[in-house]
């Protein structure tokens, strides 16, 4: 059986990075490269599995059991953030972590340092697994991508163990929000399913952000400044001015817990034009419709000051709190944490500051809770995961299904 590390390196070295901008699916060509990948392999182990024109790798391990029990997925998606660059991943492997700052060689003089991410020092004597400081990693959610693959392979390889059906998913384009929009929650064929998608090890959620993504095009007039007065539009000035008008408290770097927030992700743009966007995040879906509001008023207090048009907003929404669609299923949360105990872990119930494929599927008739994948410091270079939370994740996936089995 192949090694966990070098499986979950394999799959780092694939390049997965949405695009936003593109509108096909998967909205990277790169992103097949992994998806075939995977599909070959399940198919080379003894899983039944195929990939479907819209990317979506889905196989099944039959029963071996008599009993009738409900069948059980584990879900995880290929692709890696655009936040940052995913290729050419040049992973450190730092053993026996002892507590002090590690340096990624690739950028002199760029260090994870405990002082800044404190979390580092709950995994001293562990084996880290790092960036460079030129890329992200791609533990989200590659990390959930080699646990749940491992898992299958010591299903395959161990025929007495017993279980029920087992429903296994890896998707593109999560990371731009796209990542289930034409997945076929019936085709797939489980009852209920796992997004390995979370972060550090414990984590266990079933409620997430309700989400919006709001794109500002501010039209502005450009005239030679030394004849400005009066006419100029300077549309730079006019975004700041609309952001300023957003509630500073309520930006990302002030908030946690439930609290929600506007996230300005991106400005482009000069003199005659320019385009904001935002994105929109709060667990309470009444604080959720109040921020949308927000927003509209502001750009409409813009184009009573500036004259109609100048700002056109197009508000959309992402994804909504999976909690009440998973709530009356609680028995699969039981399980998890049981699952979780099993390998000694503490559960760590706790809402998720963001989303993953299982909002939606969870919309979409699929009870869909959230597993650690074990990574931390997601979608940037100071990305790092613990070798021992990829391992404890597979076993957490192999206590869930024997658990489903005793049902």
């Amino acid at each position: 059986m192949e090694n966990i590390l070098e499986r979950f390196l394999r799959y780092v070295s694939v390049d997965t990075q949405s695009n936003e901008e593109s509108a096909s699916q998967p909205s990277t060509e790169k992103q097949w490269d992994l998806l075939k990948m995977l599909c070959k392999e399940l198919n080379d182990m003894g899983v039944e599995a195929s990939l479907d024109e819209y990317g979506y790798v889905m196989g099944t391990i039959p029963s071996n059991i008599e009993k009738e029990v409900p069948a059980v997925g584990f879900i995880a998606h290929v692709d890696t953030a655009p936040d940052a660059s995913g290729k050419d991943v040049k992973p450190q492997i730092i053993k026996n972590y002892d507590g002090s700052d590690i340096a990624l060689k690739g950028v002199q003089g760029l260090y994870l340092k405990p002082s800044e991410f404190p979390e580092l020092l709950h995994f001293i004597g562990q084996t880290l697994i790092t960036t460079d400081g030129t890329t992200l990693l791609g533990a989200d959610d590659k990390a959930g991508v080699a646990e749940i693959m491992n898992a299958a392979q010591w299903i395959m390889e161990h025929p007495e163990f017993k279980h029920g059906t087992i429903k296994i998913g890896f998707t593109p384009d999560e990371e731009i929000g796209r990542g289930v929009v034409k997945f076929d929650v019936k085709r797939f064929g489980a009852d209920y399913a796992y997004t390995m998608d979370g972060g550090e090890i414990g984590e266990l959620e079933f409620e997430n952000f309700n989400a919006a993504s709001a794109k500002i095009h501010i039209q502005g007039r450009n005239v030679h400044p030394g004849s400005a007065k009066g006419k100029m539009k300077n549309a730079i000035l006019i975004g700041q001015e609309l952001n300023s008008l957003l509630p500073i408290e309520q930006r990302p770097e002030y908030t946690e817990g439930y609290e929600g927030f506007f996230h300005i992700i991106s400005f482009k743009g000069a003199v005659e034009e320019a385009d904001f966007a935002y994105i929109i995040r709060d667990h309470d879906a009444v604080k959720f419709d109040r921020k949308k509001e927000v927003i509209r008023e502001c750009v409409d207090f813009i184009n009573r000051k500036y004259g109609e048009g100048t700002a056109v907003l197009d508000l959309r929404d992402q994804y909504r709190n999976m909690r009440e669609q998973v709530e009356p299923h609680y028995h699969i949360i039981e399980k998890a944490v049981k699952a979780m105990e099993m390998e000694g872990i503490k559960p760590k119930i706790q809402p998720i500051r963001g989303g993953t494929d299982g909002a939606n599927l969870s919309y979409m008739g699929l009870p869909c809770p959230n597993i650690f994948a074990g990574g931390l410091n997601f979608h940037g270079k100071m990305e790092f995961v613990p070798l021992e939370s990829i391992e404890a994740a597979s076993k957490v996936i192999l206590n869930i299904i024997g658990l489903f089995a005793e049902a």
